[in-house]
């Protein structure tokens, strides 16, 4: 069986030069990169930041304007006989947008670029909150109704926006299926992640993931993984609706607890933040550029703004007008970045584990989610209390993993309406996932395996998506301006699209068409 996955992951070699070459483009280039701080920045990332830029320009900061107004629809108690609730369409993306990510990508950035990172972290979900509404919009504005659900999602609004070419939307929701598909081996290695540090913490010794316990943790999440995603996306969403508040609300608490305890750290945790972010410290290279780097590219990748890959959620949610689901998605940027990523900085930069030696810093680099929960413990040291807190941690972390994998698998079956609705056909993608990349996620890790150029692949459909979806978005501007000035020219009214030019048998106007009740 060794043999077998190491032949395939030699098949998938050839991706990641190619995948590593369009990420940095054209920061390869000694003309470009030797331009300061510009050269800093690959093309990807420019694009993801400068869309965010334009729309919070045009729309006159809609993500300030409209977030009151956003957390209202998250409260109100608004039903449908169609579609699913603004809250359960904002659970589902928060539950794909908040993952591994939010622990193992943030203290990525900041072992590299130092706590300034965090500053440009911020800056970017802010920019990216604008993105979010206008990708969001387009999800609603282009949504289709499938009996008593709607789908959508960025494969439908960009074949409406090109031409509505079949193929453009078939075209792409094969990329981004595989893509998704490609994404699920890794999320199940992060979930046994998580279980490696939960077992260890609960034994109080070292294991390795060849051990029988492991082999039972891989049949519970195959079996819990097929189970729910099964079920369809009303199961799904289900699941969502209470694993994603306990674990946002569980990790938020543990993490508050910690700042609580070390309260006199945090004047010099911001003044690190603020500092580092135009001064970083001589460990991490002392270059302005490469705090500023890593601080967007995560917050960019860790939100998701701008990649189109959380609009399958915003295009399920039943609304009155497109742009209230895009105020919504909008604060899903806030929570995945603004408040969970800068969790995870506090417990890495208020720990400070670069200040110990050399030699246990240069180790704790190589090992995210280690470095994580060491500094975790240094938060709370010399008591019992550091291994509860660090439990706790490792939960959380396993569940923002879970909800991710389960987002996979649901987002690929939303997705694939776009080729066909047969109901044949969306078992065939469920067994696909749940059946086929799941398992093939929990036989890699069992067999001491990693296959780091078959994650290459899902490294080189992400940036590619990055390429045609923030042009879309350029292409859609118009359509979302327009909607927008639709809305606030009457809040709360039922939006008919042939007002801004747009056919649409949801969008009649009519609270009947809608379903609404």
């Amino acid at each position: 069986m060794t043999e077998v996955f190491n032949w395939v992951d030699q098949l998938f070699a050839f991706v990641v030069p190619i995948s590593n070459f369009l990420w940095d483009f054209p920061t390869n280039y000694a003309w470009y990169s030797n331009i300061p701080i510009l050269g800093q920045f690959s093309l990807a990332i420019l694009l993801l930041l400068g869309i965010g830029v334009y729309f919070t320009a045009r729309t006159g900061f809609v993500q300030v304007k409209y977030f009151k107004r956003g957390i209202q629809l998250l409260t109100s108690k608004q039903k449908s006989k169609v579609g699913e609730s603004q809250l359960t369409a904002f659970l589902l993306s928060t539950a794909s947008r908040v993952g591994a990510g939010n622990i193992v990508g943030v203290t990525g950035a900041i072992s590299i670029g130092g706590p300034g990172a965090i500053f440009w972290m911020w800056v970017s979900a802010f920019l990216g909150m604008s993105t979010s509404f206008a990708e969001a919009t387009l999800a609603q504005l282009f949504k289709e109704r499938k009996g008593d659900q709607y789908v959508g999602g960025f494969t439908f609004y960009i074949q409406k926006l090109w031409g509505n070419l079949a193929w453009v939307g078939s075209g792409m929701c094969i990329l981004y299926l595989i893509y998704n598909m490609l994404s699920i081996p890794v999320h199940t290695f992060h979930v046994f992640t998580a279980a490696n540090s939960v077992i260890d913490e609960v034994t109080g010794k070292s294991s390795n993931q060849t051990e029988p316990i492991y082999y039972v943790v891989a049949l519970l999440i195959i079996f819990s993984i097929a189970f729910i995603s099964f079920g369809g996306v009303h199961k799904v969403t289900k699941v969502t609706d209470k694993i994603v508040p306990i674990m946002a609300i569980g990790y938020t608490v543990v993490v508050l607890a910690l700042v609580v305890i070390n309260i006199a750290a945090v004047p010099a945790f911001f003044a690190s933040v603020f500092k580092g972010a135009f001064q970083p410290e001589a460990i991490f290279g002392g270059a302005f550029g490469v705090a500023l780097a890593q601080g967007l590219k995560r917050g960019l990748l860790s939100n998701e703004a701008g990649m189109g890959t959380a609009t399958q959620a915003a295009s399920i949610a039943h609304s009155n007008h497109p742009c209230e689901q895009g105020f919504v998605q909008s604060i899903g940027v806030f929570l995945d970045t603004i408040i969970i990523c800068s969790l995870a900085g506090f417990v890495v930069g208020a720990g400070h584990l670069w200040s110990t030696s050399e030699a246990a810093w240069e180790t704790l680099q190589n090992d995210k989610l280690g470095l994580f929960l060491a500094s975790a413990r240094e938060l709370v040291p010399g008591t019992a209390a550091d291994s509860i807190v660090v439990l706790f941690l490792s939960i959380a972390f396993g569940l923002f993993a879970f909800t991710t994998l389960l987002g996979d698998v649901v987002y690929a079956e939303i997705a694939a309406n776009k080729i066909s609705r047969k109901k044949s056909f969306i078992s065939g993608i469920r067994i696909l996932g749940a059946l086929f990349f799941v398992p093939l996620g929990t036989l890699t890790v069992l067999a001491g395996l990693q296959l780091d150029n078959l994650w290459s692949v899902s490294d080189f459909i992400n940036v590619v998506l990055v390429f045609i979806n923030v042009p879309t978005l350029i292409v859609g501007s118009k359509i979302v301006m327009k909607a927008f000035k639709n809305y606030c020219s009457a809040p709360g009214k039922l939006f008919n699209s042939e007002e801004i030019g747009i056919a649409s048998d949801v969008w009649t106007g009519r609270s009947d068409e809608n379903d609404q009740v």
